[in-house]
């Protein structure tokens, strides 16, 4: 939706009123709230609305409470989205910030701290420890910084602004129904600026539909496990497209997957480099 739709949506709406005014004089509609919005001025309106929706799609009253009622129109979030700019410049330039000598070093202690988790997950979904971890420290540091934004509200913002408004929507949604089996705490819930959460930085919707706990016995959590979140990341792969044994740079087999998990070639030229310096010390 453009900028503008707010004032275009005012006079299809005030045309409307109009007509009703003329047929059924008895019948005026209740106010609506806006479909979307450049400021805050009408979020809580919108949010309102918005509760309303996820309880009659099916989200518990209690739920929907617990998510939404302490959430805050967040004009960071709006900052950070009007400015991205953090995947250009060359795959050298881009990779020196992130594969430093520290992660490189931390990814091979991780390699053999999870080896036996590691070894389980390339026998089930065929994705090897290198480029598992080297996602893992580029997302999360290691699972040590996987957000301080409150996450409810990121997405509230975001599915309100007018830029994305029916992306967001759909995966403040999804976040709600990961609340509602008990997927995640959404009164704790804390993430990136752009609503993913969990080690490897998963969207509610792909959380929804990739996550997978590494025993099979309970709900997967890519938050505070961090075998699940590296099963979950190796399902993604294999579900786009991994091929068990092939390399992963750009013209080889697995490239393809990694651009499925980041559509930057800059990030997934960083991801193979990463995985390559990992996969020498083995």
């Amino acid at each position: 939706m453009s900028g503008n739709v707010l004032s275009q949506w005012g006079k299809a709406r005030i045309a409307a009123l109009v007509l009703g005014l003329a047929v059924a004089p008895f019948s005026l509609p209740a106010y609506a709230a806006p479909e979307c919005g450049d400021t805050g001025a009408g979020f809580s309106e919108w949010l309102s609305a918005f509760k309303n929706e996820a309880i009659n799609a099916g989200i518990s009253p209690d739920t929907v409470s617990l998510a939404l009622d302490n959430v805050a129109y967040d004009e960071t979030v709006i900052a950070h989205d009007r400015n991205q700019g953090s995947f250009q410049g060359s795959v050298a330039t881009f990779a020196a910030k992130r594969v430093t000598p520290y992660r490189v070093k931390k990814g091979r202690s991780m390699m053999i701290a999870y080896a036996e988790a590691f070894d389980r997950i390339e026998a089930k979904f065929g994705v090897p420890a290198p480029v598992l971890v080297a996602i893992w420290g580029l997302e999360s540091e290691f699972g040590a910084g996987t957000g301080t934004y409150p996450t409810f509200s990121a997405l509230a913002t975001l599915a309100y602004d007018c830029r994305r408004a029916d992306t967001f929507h759909d995966e403040l949604m999804d976040a709600l129904k990961l609340a509602q089996r008990g997927a995640i705490d959404p009164t704790r819930l804390h993430g990136a600026w752009a609503g993913e959460i969990g080690q490897t930085q998963f969207m509610p919707s792909v959380y929804l539909q990739y996550a997978v706990s590494l025993d099979g016995m309970r709900n997967p959590d890519l938050i505070g496990n961090s075998e699940d979140a590296l099963a979950s990341t190796a399902n993604y792969l294999k579900r786009h497209g991994w091929k068990r044994g092939e390399g992963w740079h750009e013209g080889e087999p697995n490239y393809d997957a990694l651009l499925q998990w980041n559509d930057a070639p800059v990030y997934a030229a960083t991801i193979a480099l990463f995985a390559d310096k990992l996969a020498a010390q083995r």
